[in-house]
């Protein structure tokens, strides 16, 4: 097999003479590829069946002790001037980065096979979604993008049709981290990366193309790629509201994505669309309008169990690829707090011994189709996208941010995404509870300076006749003992049923400088046992804190210079000005 499409078949040419591969493989995406792959896997040692009985088509992958993450200080966008990559990137100029990457590529295929991965992200027949081919010698990428994408031969034909696609180059290298890079050069869109097998760094249809090459497209297009779920909510009254969450690591954004209506609300649904990606495009409606450009999972599994996630929980007990979990004697993988089982191999493949550390790795993964979800969706692949009624933005805050909030519009809202600091858990590499700016949960991939994309944010004021709110939660208010105030879970439904009333004008709030809060009797507190108390400090805000938190946003954006736009600025003097206003009358 190869292409009609000139372009792409001199790519692959070009490729196969710099790394010198034994045979080259196009990808069709059929089953029967996806399982001869196994197979050959298998065969190999380098992914194990498990237990096929109670994990029916289940496979376990342990990579390299030394390539077990994203390795964001080797992660580099390579702009044409450093400025464009910003602050917010580590950059490394195009001439320089290709010269030092294809070095590294050379030969580095010899006795391996190169395969062509051509994939679409998002749905087929979609105009939001954009097409990509991958090459990479290694088959677990393939199985894995098999599950993450919509790989093989429809793909190829849309992207023969269409002419164009992103350019991705991976090979494993001999897996040297001091050999290892993640190039995007967002002005080619082309990604490299070699000297890693591991998701973020080897699925270049992933982190790599979604969210780094195509923010740099959306900017450029006139659309938006966001770290953002998309979950749907239909109310016993059959109203169905789309809404988007960008979280930061460690604030339940998996969890929010498949949330399960607690028995008290009675007649409420949950739909996923996507628990990771949204690419959001303007449509005719004057609305912003959500695609998830996955068709899979790629999650963290410790911590997932029936009580936290039975969704996700339930999804992965058969047709998975697990990496780095451990297993138990009857050879079902097994991670911290499953609560189930009992270890016998770690995730090294070794006998367990609790004095080696954790049985499965803290970053150990599951990759899964995303029709194994029970409460999966089919408009996940509807064409136009679905039409969004808010964008929530959230973090990890003990003391500051309360249980939610709703910007006064769409500047102000930008300026509350822009801001979104959360504070660092025991999952953190440093110091716990420092708080990290990290805007629109976007830090670790927006390939392109933040205050340009700050700026492309603020153009959509303009663009959209029917915006959707932008809002603010935060489930992790605690006490002065440390323990959290808010149920949070399933609960988190009350706070979404808040929104959407917002959305759709059918409930007051209460006006701060930081914007609309809920009268305490507002949230819907039936069947749960909080004290009035509590829910007046979960919605209510202290002025002096968050003085000190306007004063600690307008010191990052000074970070950016004077490519910070001038109405974001605006808005922040805004909510300092009311602020001290309150201060003052307070006195």
């Amino acid at each position: 097999m190869t292409t009609s499409l000139e372009a792409l078949a001199a790519w692959v040419d070009d490729v196969a003479a710099l790394t010198r591969p034994d045979r080259i493989h196009w990808c069709t995406g059929s089953d029967a590829e996806y399982a001869e792959m196994v197979r050959r896997m298998e065969a190999e040692g380098t992914l194990t069946a498990l237990n096929q009985d109670t994990y029916p088509n289940c496979y376990l992958h342990l990579s390299d002790p030394s390539d077990v993450a994203r390795v964001e200080h080797l992660t580099y966008v390579c702009t044409r001037t450093e400025a464009d990559a910003g602050p917010n990137n580590h950059w490394m100029a195009p001439d320089e980065a290709h010269a030092k990457i294809d070095a590294l590529f050379e030969g580095a295929m010899r006795g391996r096979t190169l395969y062509v991965i051509p994939y679409c992200m998002g749905p087929l027949d979609s105009p939001l979604a954009r097409c990509g081919v991958e090459i990479t010698d290694s088959p677990y990428v393939v199985v894995n993008m098999k599950l993450m994408t919509r790989m093989g031969d429809a793909a190829l034909e849309r992207i023969e049709r269409e002419g164009h696609f992103v350019k991705g180059l991976h090979s494993t290298g001999d897996l040297d981290p001091n050999r290892r890079f993640i190039m995007h050069f967002p002005e080619e869109l082309s990604i490299k990366s070699i000297g890693s097998g591991y998701g973020g760094n080897a699925l270049l249809g992933k982190k790599c193309h979604a969210l780094r090459i195509a923010s740099y497209q959306a900017r450029e297009e006139g659309w938006l790629a966001e770290h953002m779920l998309i979950v749907g909510i239909e109310s016993p009254a059959g109203e169905t509201h789309y809404i988007a969450c960008a979280l930061p690591s460690a604030c339940g954004k998996t969890n929010l994505a498949m949330l399960i209506p607690p028995e008290s609300l009675p007649g409420w649904k949950i739909w996923t669309l996507g628990d990771d990606i949204a690419w959001l495009h303007p449509r005719d409606d004057g609305r912003l309008h959500a695609i998830n450009p996955e068709s899979g999972y790629f999650g963290v599994v410790p911590g997932t169990n029936a009580r936290t996630n039975r969704n996700a929980f339930d999804m992965i007990t058969h047709d998975a690829i697990f990496t780095n979990v451990a297993r138990t004697a009857t050879n079902e993988p097994w991670w911290e707090d499953k609560k189930e089982g009992e270890p016998a191999i770690d995730w090294q493949g070794r006998p367990y011994d609790p004095a080696s550390g954790p049985a499965a790795h803290p970053n150990s993964r599951f990759t899964v189709g995303a029709k194994n979800n029970p409460v999966y969706t089919s408009l996940s692949e509807a064409p136009e996208g679905v039409p969004l009624s808010a964008i929530v933005f959230g973090g990890r805050r003990k003391e500051l941010a309360p249980l939610v909030y709703q910007a006064r519009d769409w500047r102000h809202g930008v300026l509350v995404g822009a801001g979104v600091g959360s504070e660092t858990t025991a999952a953190n590499i440093g110091e716990v509870g420092i708080v990290r700016r990290d805007p629109m949960a976007m830090k670790p991939f927006c390939g392109y300076n933040f205050a340009d994309y700050w700026a492309h944010w603020l153009s959509f004021e303009s663009r959209l006749s029917n915006p959707p709110g932008i809002f603010h939660i935060n489930w992790f208010r605690q006490d002065k003992d440390g323990r959290f105030i808010w149920p949070g879970f399933g609960e988190n439904l009350r706070v979404l049923r808040w929104i959407i009333d917002r959305t759709e004008d059918r409930i007051g709030a209460h006006e701060t400088p930081i914007g609309y809060l809920p009268h305490a009797e507002d949230i819907d507190m039936q069947g749960l046992d909080i004290d009035s108390d509590v829910m007046r400090a979960l919605t209510s805000i202290d002025e002096s804190q968050w003085q000190a938190e306007m004063d600690a946003i307008e010191a990052y954006f000074d970070t950016f210079g004077d490519r910070v736009p001038a109405a974001l600025r605006d808005e922040l003097a805004a909510v300092k000005n009311g602020l001290s206003n309150v201060a003052a009358k307070a006195s």
